[in-house]
């Protein structure tokens, strides 16, 4: 069965500062010979790991609102210079703007059933500017 994750998205203040890190990241990878993914490194394993590899998705919460996604692409252990053991959760690189939904503040990622997840915006709400979907949806007009 197929699961998610929700994460707080600290540092970035809209999808495109969220866009502009995930592309250094990439870039730096890339030059580094790694795969051209993004990396969420986090301390803890999820344990639903089987499910999360199944299609599964980080979905990105900005400014109190889950508003973009990116498709989780497998794990990686990494051991820092003092020997902390942490997991990297590989992302693809493309983000994939939701439907916006309000959202709370909460440490750490916590799992989102699929039948509970934000549907994808369609090809044409994508174009509309996400501060706008944000009050529409603050509204409940989406």
């Amino acid at each position: 069965m197929t699961i998610h994750l929700r994460k707080l998205c600290v540092g970035a203040d809209s999808i495109d500062d969220l866009s502009r890190y995930v592309d250094r990241i990439v870039a730096q990878r890339r030059k580094a010979g790694d795969v051209p993914l993004y990396q969420h490194t986090t301390r803890m394993w999820p344990k639903k790991e089987a499910d999360l590899q199944k299609g599964g998705s980080i979905y990105w919460i900005i400014k109190g609102m889950i508003c973009v996604r990116q498709t989780i692409a497998g794990f990686e252990e990494y051991v820092s210079a003092d020997g902390v053991r942490y997991c990297r959760i590989l992302l693809e690189p493309d983000l994939i703007r939701v439907d916006p939904r309000p959202h709370r503040p909460f440490q750490g990622w916590r799992y989102l059933k699929a039948d509970e997840a934000p549907r994808d915006l369609s090809a044409d709400e994508q174009k509309m500017e996400p501060e706008l979907a944000r009050d529409l949806a603050e509204l409940g007009l989406i």
